[in-house]
């Protein structure tokens, strides 16, 4: 499994796809999969429910997602096909919570899509779909963002890649040149 983390913002669903389409294997948002599993929007949930809910079922659903790569990669019964290699986006909050962290790096490759929160804010500023941001100032929100999660996805993460100004081509080959130096991938 390849996990992508960062700020909300810094490209993990859209570089993610990508990712996944360059290496032929599955894509999974796990905020898509968090949407179905409660049935509704996150931003309906977290107005409804909180943060602290809303991080509940995040950390059931890394856990699945890692427990079903784990479980894959671990079969060694010969009629069952090889582990199945996929790219998942987390949401940007996914690493607060250590056993997500845990998690994600023991399950695989955690690349860090580390963005600058003036960056970001210059893409997400009309963005009213994602519940951190919808505050009073978003840009001092994301720095604030950035100072506490910085370190978490840090430690999560096995590669670190400046997002920058790079286009989503250019960041998938640099992700791809991380994995082909760590000789996770064939050259």
């Amino acid at each position: 499994m390849i996990s992508l983390v960062g700020l909300p913002g810094s490209g993990k669903s859209t570089v993610g796809r990508q990712l996944a389409r360059r290496l032929e294997i599955p894509f999974i948002d796990s905020d898509h999969e968090i949407e179905q599993r409660i049935g509704c929007s996150i931003r309906e949930f977290f107005e409804r429910e909180g943060e602290d809910s809303f991080r509940s079922i995040e950390q059931q659903v890394i856990a699945d997602l890692c427990v079903r790569n784990a479980s894959a990669a671990n079969s060694l019964v010969s009629t069952m096909p090889a582990p199945q290699l996929r790219v998942v986006s987390t949401g940007g909050g996914t690493v607060l919570r250590q056993i997500n962290r845990d998690n994600l790096r023991a399950s695989g490759h955690v690349v860090y899509l580390r963005s600058n929160p003036d960056d970001i804010f210059k893409r997400l500023r009309h963005d009213r779909n994602r519940p951190l941001l919808q505050v009073g100032d978003p840009l001092q929100r994301l720095r604030d963002l950035y100072e506490v999660r910085d370190p978490l996805y840090r430690e999560a993460a096995h590669f670190v890649v400046d997002t920058g100004r790079p286009s989503v081509a250019t960041l998938v080959n640099m992700i791809m040149m991380q994995l082909e130096l760590a000789g996770i991938m064939p050259g």
